[in-house]
């Protein structure tokens, strides 16, 4: 039995690695097509966050392992495979629970590593990618990577949900996860700008984020940003991206003019504000 546990811890470890790789290679390699330089400069950076990114693979893997295993084995769990188990309304609505409760777990979890004290400890890795790149979705220290491991693998105990549905869930964590983080915006702007953007979060409310820190926690909606008065708007990709590549023009120049190498990204002077 623990050999079986531990390969299924194993394969979802892998499985979860592998698809980090492939969606945030994705919409990397789609960043250096639609905005090239955008990446300028932050390739230790980069490689930094595909480190921890696959440590937090293994950390969100052996969970989600064992409870794939507890579920074809044993039973555990509320998935469930007949369409049929559940009136066909109820597939989108359990999407949504799904979603909202991640969604509540992840905002007060985020507000809390935003503490001095946990973010000196842990969120700080996650704050290191200044700016963040598609590679950092997944850029967590341990403590922080197992407050986000163990969301899914509790709500299928709770909520019932079918396996296709679940997949959905899982896919849309993956994507707004990148492209929250990727630096410019994937969606329309008739989206982000219009009123479905009031209220779901994308790339341009989130960076925002990165930018103040005290401020836009959310994961997927604006509704607890909203609601506890910490939702601070949309920022402004346009003039972000001009103040960074003229930061890294200035730096590299005046690194030329001393002879010395140039600090990376050319933006050493920032620095962490919890």
């Amino acid at each position: 039995m623990f050999l079986a546990i531990l390969l299924s811890a194993l394969a979802m470890t892998l499985i979860v690695g592998v698809r980090y790789l492939i969606v945030s290679g994705g919409f990397a390699w789609a960043t250096r097509l639609r905005h090239p330089g955008l990446y300028r400069g932050l390739d230790a950076q980069m490689r930094r966050e595909v480190i921890w990114s696959l440590a937090s693979a293994a950390i969100y893997g052996i969970p989600a392992g064992v409870v794939a295993w507890g579920w074809q084995n044993h039973g555990w769990t509320r998935i469930y495979t007949d369409v049929a188990a559940y009136p066909l309304w109820y597939l989108p609505l359990s999407v949504f629970l799904y979603l909202f409760a991640h969604d509540t777990w992840f905002y007060w979890t985020h507000r809390w590593m935003h503490r001095p004290r946990w973010f000196r400890i842990a969120h700080a890795v996650h704050h290191d990618s200044r700016p963040p790149t598609a590679w950092a979705a997944m850029s967590f220290h341990p403590i922080e990577a197992l407050t986000g491991a163990v969301v899914i693998p509790a709500l299928v105990f709770l909520i019932p949900i079918h396996v296709g549905a679940l997949g959905l869930v899982l896919g849309i964590m993956t994507v707004m996860g990148v492209t929250n983080h990727m630096g410019w915006e994937v969606f329309p702007r008739a989206m982000w700008r219009g009123p479905v953007g009031d209220w779901l979060i994308t790339a341009s409310h989130h960076q925002r984020h990165h930018e103040q820190y005290g401020c836009n926690y959310g994961l997927y909606f604006r509704f607890w940003d909203r609601l506890c008065g910490t939702d601070r708007g949309v920022g402004d990709f346009a003039k972000a991206h001009e103040k960074r590549l003229g930061d890294f023009a200035k730096a590299h120049a005046r690194a030329a003019s001393r002879g010395a190498a140039a600090p990376p990204g050319g933006l050493a002077s920032e620095q962490p504000r919890p």
